[in-house]
């Protein structure tokens, strides 16, 4: 399915990120598929800075500015208060990997239990990098942080957040990157269009932290889904999966990963590079027997 990008801009020209960033491109076309009537909740993350300080604001909705671990209760409440108005407001809590695999996962694991009707929209840059490129539990096994230099890399495989949320039995729980906007924007208004806590994956480069060039954002991100490192897919009620792109031009894990500088430790290390591609391979046969068992053929990609 190809939709049109709306014209609507629910961000003002010009914003704190940096060159390449795609946190800001996500947000810039998460909203276009949302309504005016639209409140973002904001933890402390890179968004925290791209929206800019009092009184400047980058966004055209109401932005709640809130703690590291409190995104998903905060827009839980904010949708409690907008109902008592009479109001079915649409509320995202908007957090990094640090605030959603980390800092933020009891609440936002509370408020899936409780299934609260909020989307939560993950854009995940694989590090803490609002702070200074720490690891977090999103970032990449072999990948190297200020916390895990070259002489000591990241030796932990990335949590499978979607795994955690499908083990919740949301209504929906999708993967997405603004490299492919047309599937990112089907995945959006799906969520709009559903009640019930709904969960956004968005793989989003940042180049100063992935040590790329800004430039490359777009081909990196498509590098990722196209090497099998991050597969589009959704999940309906934590049992449905989908693939929704099935990659046409194929791309070798490694050429990935030598599009940037983080992974230099990974590629010198032959055993290890094997370890990471054998389990890239598992993982997608893991994905592709889930989704044959309710879709015996593929579906359109993307």
């Amino acid at each position: 399915m190809k939709f049109d990008m709306p014209f609507d801009e629910k961000i003002h020209p010009g914003n704190l990120g940096c060159q390449g960033c795609g946190g800001a491109l996500s947000m810039r076309m998460v909203l276009k598929a949302l309504d005016d009537d639209t409140v973002a909740v904001i933890p402390a993350c890179c968004w925290s800075i791209i929206d800019g300080p009092w009184p400047l604001h980058a966004l055209k909705v109401p932005v709640f500015h809130t703690a590291f671990e409190t995104a998903a209760i905060m827009a839980t409440g904010i949708k409690a208060a907008k109902l008592q108005q009479g109001k079915d407001t649409t509320v995202i809590a908007w957090a990094g990997d640090g605030g959603t695999f980390d800092i933020g996962l009891q609440a936002l694991s509370g408020a899936a239990e409780r299934n609260e009707d909020i989307i939560y929209v993950c854009y995940d840059n694989e590090a803490y990098m609002n702070t200074g490129v720490q690891r977090s539990s999103s970032t990449p096994i072999g990948t190297w942080t200020t916390t895990t230099p070259d002489e000591r890399p990241e030796t932990r495989p990335k949590k499978n957040i979607m795994e955690i949320m499908a083990a919740h039995r949301i209504p929906y729980a999708a993967t997405a990157t603004p490299a492919f906007p047309d599937d990112l924007l089907r995945k959006v208004e799906i969520a709009k269009g559903l009640k019930g806590t709904r969960f956004l994956h968005i793989l989003s480069v940042c180049p100063p932290g992935w040590k790329m060039d800004s430039g490359q954002a777009i081909a990196v991100m498509r590098a990722a889904v196209d090497s099998g490192v991050f597969p589009l897919y959704e999940v309906r009620d934590g049992l449905d999966f989908t693939i929704t792109r099935w990659p046409e031009d194929e791309v070798e894990p490694e050429a990935y990963f030598g599009m940037q500088g983080r992974f230099r430790p990974l590629l010198k290390d032959p055993v290890a590079l094997g370890e990471v591609r054998a389990t890239i391979d598992r993982q997608w046969d893991t994905l592709v027997a889930k989704h044959r068992a309710t879709h015996p053929e593929p579906v359109a990609s993307a």
